[in-house]
């Protein structure tokens, strides 16, 4: 059972999709009649909401619906719910949630696992870097982002859950190789560096703290928060690591700081829309609850 319009339902489907196709095989459609609703409503509302292209994206009117639907959606699950009637027939609605990959790779888990056995939840988790995971609230993608951004997004709530610690870490042979005379303008800008992808700029933070000297070194880029780890202990390069998922690569001797005594502290915040809803409130408890276990003090 639904309450949203079927107009807007496939609205959605087709973002959260990226195809008509892909909301018609979702809703048990036919492309034509997902084609024929969203036709239908954007002549109601006078606006184009859906750019077709691959994958298929949101115009800013879109943008603004879908946050609006969104809303709906997780309201009418709840509502439903507290008439002990399931939302549709596929099962309870998922929460879509924005995360940085290396929260994702540490400590963020372990709150919707907790989630998914006490309540039954289920999530739609979109990676993103934490300094660019607002977007994904702007455009309605997401109900919530763990980010590093403390400025809340307009009609949202901002609740700060701690800190992540990165070192500058390489393998001994590696630094023993590259930084023999030291960590300066010198060897940082000659020396392979690993980055996560080109939203990464937690390298970039580190070098600058060091030196202010334009550098151009060789990268590698490698999105995988495991990954990193284990190609910096391969000697690819050095990386800024979370503090957490070095404990056991350095009781090893697999990997070690590149400068001991430095490191890059970047706070994390949930942002999620401000609605009266009894799911967001229970997810934000989980997510301070693991943040308070993984993350340092604020």
């Amino acid at each position: 059972m639904s309450l949203l319009n079927p107009q807007l339902a496939a609205f959605a489907a087709v973002l959260e999709e990226g195809s008509f196709d892909g909301a018609a095989q979702r809703l048990a459609l036919t492309p034509s009649a997902i084609s024929q609703r969203i036709k239908a409503l954007e002549d109601r509302l006078g606006q184009v909401l859906i750019l077709r292209r691959t994958p298929c994206t949101a115009t800013p009117a879109g943008e603004q619906l879908l946050r609006s639907v969104q809303q709906m959606r997780l309201l009418e699950t709840e509502t439903l719910k507290a008439f002990h009637v399931e939302s549709a027939s596929t099962g309870p609605a998922s929460v879509a949630i924005a995360v940085n990959a290396d929260s994702l790779a540490t400590w963020f888990v372990s709150a919707l696992a907790d989630l998914h056995e006490r309540h039954g939840m289920l999530f739609d988790v979109r990676v993103e870097d934490q300094d660019h995971s607002t977007d994904l609230l702007r455009d309605g993608s997401v109900l919530g982002a763990i980010t590093a951004i403390a400025r809340p997004v307009q009609g949202c709530s901002v609740k700060k859950l701690g800190v992540m610690r990165y070192l500058p870490v390489a393998s001994p042979a590696f630094v023993a190789r590259h930084f023999a005379r030291g960590v300066d303008a010198a060897s940082l800008g000659k020396t392979p560096m690993l980055v996560f992808n080109r939203k990464d700029a937690l390298q970039w933070r580190f070098i600058h703290s060091v030196t202010r000297a334009r550098l151009a070194p060789p990268m590698h880029y490698l999105p995988s928060s495991t990954a990193f780890v284990e190609g910096a202990a391969l000697g690819m390069g050095w990386a800024m690591a979370p503090e957490s998922m070095l404990e056991q690569p350095f009781a090893e001797g697999t990997l070690k700081a590149i400068a001991p005594g430095r490191w890059l502290d970047v706070p994390l915040y949930w942002q999620h829309w401000s609605i009266r809803s009894a799911t967001l409130s229970t997810v934000t408890a989980a997510l301070l609850l693991a943040a308070r276990q993984g993350l340092r003090n604020p």
